[in-house]
Formats: structure tokens, C-alpha cells, sequence
């Protein structure tokens, strides 16, 4: 079912699946990655392991950021500390609306950048979480004035840079620069399952590796050969580490 979810004056539009009712006890919030949706491409990996997850009996919450997909916003003014609030009022309305007891967060890229510091800010109500190639990297990134492609002054950021055709704004890499994501993430000592294909040309996979070092009860999987889109020939495998961390 089709949902909106309320934050500051804009709206989220949002997908709950693998439920005929609203209130549900047990629910996996998907969060996409840069520049991305929740997964309209029925191709992508988040879509791909909504269906899994539902056909195991899990209910499944994904969204569109603010500025991205069918959400209210412009993607110029998408920064992660954004992400975090409209994050913050996703678990708000699994927690107030769907009356959830039990809520996992699965975030892939950025996304899980964002999920990561949301579980250690709701350490207290997320009971599992699940990051696939979690772009820690975008701190570093920022700090030497690239990203995907595209290079700027670091030291004297633009109010505005081209990413693939997208306008990002200045704001995005300003706060990305001094962003406390293992600082934060260390926080959550729940289960954490980590995911990164070694193949991945965008998020070098020693940024999962950290968040393995700093969690404690975190299990980690380098998939030999996959690419940062988890689109190649182990994506069944990989969703099926997610489904069974999940369900069992």
C-alpha cells in the first residue's frame, strides 16, 4: 500500500508491502542510496529483496528521500543530514502508525550510511540492521573534493556541482565533510549484518570492513565479484544473507 509520511512541510511517498493491513508487529524499513528512489526499477537490489522478504512473511517499508523519486523536495537541497530526518520520521511512523514492536533498518550506499546512524540513534528500538556497501566513503570524499567523477575546490565549495546530470548542492558536501558516521554507528551493539562486493568500483569495501571493526555484534560478507549495485551473478546469495539474518 501506498503511503505519505509527513517531515517539515514535505511529503514522503513510501511503499508498505507484504501486508494486507497497516498495523504490523514486525517491520524492514529499505533505504536507497545516492540519487536513487525506492526502487521503481523493479531490476534494483531493494525492490528485488522486498519481494524475497515479503514472500518469507516479513512486512517492508521503502521510500523515496526528500528530492528523490515520488517525495516532495529538490535534489539540490538533499544533504545526509536531511536523510537522517526524513529517516527519523519513517521509524517515527512505523513506531506510532504501523505499531511495530520489533523494526530492522536495511540501507544500501548512502542509505546505509543513513541507516547506520538512525540504529544507533534509535539503539533503543531497531532490533536488527543490514548494510549493503554502506558509502562511508563520501566523508573522504568530500574532504578531497570528489564525487563520482566529478571534482571541485574542497576548500571553496560551490553552491552548486553536476553529478551525472544531477545538481547537487553545496550544502551536500559542506556537511558531509564533518560528518560523525562511525563516530555515530559505534553506538548500535545490536545484530548487524554487513554486505560488500569486492568488485565495487564506487564504495571501496574497506569502509564495511570499519564498520565490522566498531560493532560489536556485526557479521561481515565480502562477496567476491559483485559490484556496487549488487546486480551480478551472487545476488541471489546476497539476498538470501539478508532474508535469512531477517527471518531466522
Amino acid at each position: 500500500m501506498e503511503i505519505t509520511i509527513e517531515r517539515d512541510g514535505l511529503r514522503l511517498h513510501g511503499l508498505l508491502e507484504g501486508t494486507d493491513t497497516l498495523e504490523n508487529d514486525t517491520v524492514a524499513i529499505l533505504m536507497h542510496g545516492f540519487k536513487g528512489d525506492l526502487g521503481y526499477d523493479e531490476t534494483k537490489i531493494l525492490p528485488t529483496l522486498a519481494r524475497v522478504l515479503n514472500q518469507a512473511g516479513l512486512a517492508t517499508l521503502r521510500f523515496d528521500f526528500a528530492g528523490c523519486g515520488k517525495s516532495n523536495g529538490r535534489l539540490e537541497n538533499m544533504t545526509v543530514l536531511g536523510e537522517l530526518l526524513d529517516g527519523m520520521k519513517v521509524i517515527d511512523f512505523v513506531r506510532q502508525k504501523v505499531k511495530a514492536k520489533h523494526i530492522y533498518l536495511v540501507g544500501h550506499s548512502q542509505g546505509g550510511v543513513v541507516a547506520s546512524m538512525l540504529a544507533a540513534y534509535y539503539r533503543d528500538v531497531i532490533d536488527k540492521l543490514v548494510l549493503l556497501a554502506p558509502a562511508a566513503t563520501l566523508k573522504d570524499d568530500a574532504l578531497q573534493g570528489t564525487c563520482q567523477g566529478s571534482t571541485y575546490d574542497p576548500n571553496h565549495i560551490p553552491d552548486h556541482v553536476m553529478v551525472d546530470g544531477f545538481k547537487v548542492g553545496g550544502d551536500y558536501f559542506r556537511t558531509a565533510q564533518l560528518l560523525p558516521i562511525y563516530e555515530t554507528a559505534q553506538h548500535f551493539a545490536g545484530p548487524a549484518l554487513l554486505i560488500h562486493g569486492t568488485a565495487d568500483q564506487v564504495v571501496s569495501p574497506e569502509a564495511t570492513r570499519k564498520y565490522h571493526v566498531i560493532m560489536p555484534q556485526s557479521v561481515l560478507h565480502l562477496i567476491d565479484g559483485e559490484g556496487h549495485m549488487f546486480d551480478g551473478d551472487r545476488r541471489a546469495e546476497v539476498v538470501k544473507l539478508v532474508t535469512d539474518f531477517l527471518t531466522k
